[in-house]
């Protein structure tokens, strides 16, 4: 099991970046969070197996079809044992 704590950065507000995490997130059947920031990123913490992890860090690079991904800043997570995954108000 890992846990990532993932900063996503460019236009990824807006255009439906955390709907996107929300589904691709539990289609890896991962748990934790993400909310937009008040700086324009998007945050998140994807806790589950290591391959899962993985991939959805590796898909965050990409994004939704509307956004355009400028960073991905990952780091490791104290995997808190989160049960499901859910959206976060913005920070």
């Amino acid at each position: 099991m890992t846990a990532v704590h993932v900063l996503i950065e460019g236009r990824v507000q807006g255009v439906g970046f955390r709907a996107w995490v929300e589904r691709e997130a539990k289609a890896r059947r991962l748990s934790g969070w993400v909310r937009n920031c008040s700086g324009g990123a998007v945050e998140a913490v994807f806790s589950g197996a290591d391959v899962q992890v993985r991939s959805m860090v590796e898909a965050c690079h990409r994004g939704p079809r509307l956004s355009l991904v400028k960073s991905v800043k990952t780091s490791i997570h104290p995997d808190e044992k989160w049960t499901e995954f859910v959206v976060w108000p913005t920070a």
